[in-house]
């Protein structure tokens, strides 16, 4: 009898499981189903108020998001000797080579001569407040604009923009055979306008040490990508920079405080942040106070970021790990309607590549990749952020959505010569790609940025100036 019963016992809770089993699984994808519809309200209604708030926006800013081609023609290949093609044949020249390439026939379509330069000092007519990315920019006194790798500051008692960077007005060499190409530090250069188009050099407000050679900012060694926020609680200016050594050993962040946006800066020391090594990095100010540092870490392979102390001048205890073994650098940090997000590129030395933008509901994470935000050019530039490399974004409060991609176009051959893309970046447009869907995170806004030969800023920001 307990032969029988166990058997029968047996196949019955069989059959029961199989049925719990189903009636789990079906409850599942009934879920999936419903959170799936979910979103694509929700996506549908926050597609619908983009439409409205774009249909709002101002006719210059729509015209800015229109998509602008880009034709490269590429110069007839070069003669070569019989042997010379015998030995190796010929493989099709890229575009990216000809950008490289400091005796290319089309160099002049990347780095435009001086005949074409900025120059806001002359009455330029119908051309005034008009950007030109990639043109040579001069300031108030005529000369090219050196403030590479930098950012800008707002001054809100003064009501005036400075743009600190790296000033590289030096020649361009090789510390050794297979070292980067590099210029001796000069400084930071500092310079300030009323208008964003307009810039009067203040003059170097960090200078290079000549003398003391165990020093971190004696000319043998690299100071790169400066950036300067105010402490509204010091009073003080405080700048942070990638701080290295010929070999970009050293990789660690230097800290420099000021009176005054326009210097002297005083050079407090330099540290590795939270104890890794640090090279490509920005920082960020949030809208309670509380200022972040962002950088390049474990040999690019990944981001690192986390709060800086009250006063600025040193790093916390917390530190997030952020798009681990993606090899991004180059971080450019914004934020809209509480959302963070950042613009980064990948690892290629001089080289330009392809720009990624990325979101976050926290700063410290998880980060979201959102996709290429380049739209317009061709394939080729979109795919090297128009020959260029982020440094910064900059907002404007009285414009919501809209900010402006501050890149620099590297020059390896001659890096005083390096020139600057400036180019409108909306939040909300459409995008190249469609956002990649990972289930668990809301939908971002799009991020766009517009290739345009020339645009100007909107006039109801300039009149706000």
């Amino acid at each position: 009898m307990s032969r029988n019963f166990f058997p029968s016992a047996t196949r019955w809770s069989s059959g029961s499981s199989s049925c719990s089993m189903s009636i789990v699984v079906w409850s599942v994808v009934g879920c999936l189903l419903m959170l799936h519809l979910y979103s694509l309200i929700c996506q549908s209604d926050i597609q619908n108020k983009e439409i409205d708030t774009s249909m709002s926006r101002h006719p210059l800013l729509l015209k800015l998001e229109e998509v602008e081609e880009e034709n490269i023609k590429m110069p007839r290949p070069r003669r070569r000797s019989p042997r010379a093609a015998k030995r190796k044949p010929r493989r099709p020249t890229a575009v990216i080579d000809e950008f490289l390439d400091e005796s290319s026939q089309i160099r002049h379509i990347f780095f435009p001569d001086m005949k074409t330069s900025i120059d806001p000092t002359k009455d330029a007519g119908n051309d005034s407040f008009f950007y030109y990315p990639g043109r040579i920019w001069l300031d108030t006194e005529g000369n090219p604009i050196q403030a590479h790798g930098g950012g800008i500051l707002f001054d809100e008692r003064s009501r005036t923009y400075y743009w600190y960077g790296e000033y590289k007005d030096g020649p361009t060499y090789h510390a050794h055979r297979k070292g980067a190409a590099r210029v001796d530090i000069i400084g930071v250069g500092c310079y300030s306008s009323k208008d964003l188009w307009t810039w009067k050099n203040e003059g170097l407000v960090l200078a290079a040490e000549g003398k003391n050679e165990t020093h971190d900012l004696h000319r043998s060694n690299v100071l790169e990508r400066p950036k300067v926020i105010y402490n509204n609680k010091t009073g003080k200016y405080v700048m942070w920079m990638h701080i290295d050594n010929v070999n970009y050993t050293k990789a660690s962040v230097g800290i420099a405080v000021s009176d005054s946006p326009t210097g002297p800066f005083d050079y407090l020391y330099s540290q590795r942040p939270h104890e890794f090594d640090s090279r490509d990095m920005t920082i960020f100010k949030d809208d309670n106070g509380i200022a972040y540092i962002i950088y390049s870490s474990v040999d690019n392979s990944e981001l690192h970021i986390g709060p800086l102390n009250e006063e600025y001048l040193n790093v916390t205890r917390v530190v997030t790990r952020i798009l681990v073994g993606q090899h991004r650098e180059a971080p450019a940090l914004f934020k809209h309607e509480g959302i963070y997000y950042m613009i980064t590129s990948g690892c290629t030395s001089w080289a330009p590549n392809k720009a990624l933008a990325h979101a976050a509901k926290s700063i410290l994470g998880p980060w979201e990749t959102l996709g290429n935000p380049c739209i317009g050019g061709n394939k080729v530039v979109r795919f090297t952020t128009f020959f260029s490399q982020s440094t910064y974004v900059l907002p404007f409060p009285g414009l919501p959505g809209f900010f402006i991609f501050m890149a620099d176009r590297w020059n390896p051959a001659n890096l005083r010569d390096s020139r600057y893309v400036w180019l409108p970046l909306t939040l909300g447009g459409a995008a190249d790609q469609p956002l990649e869907y990972t289930f668990g995170f809301p939908f971002w806004s799009r991020v766009s940025i517009y290739w345009h030969k020339r645009w100007r800023l909107p006039d109801i920001l300039r009149e706000k100036k």
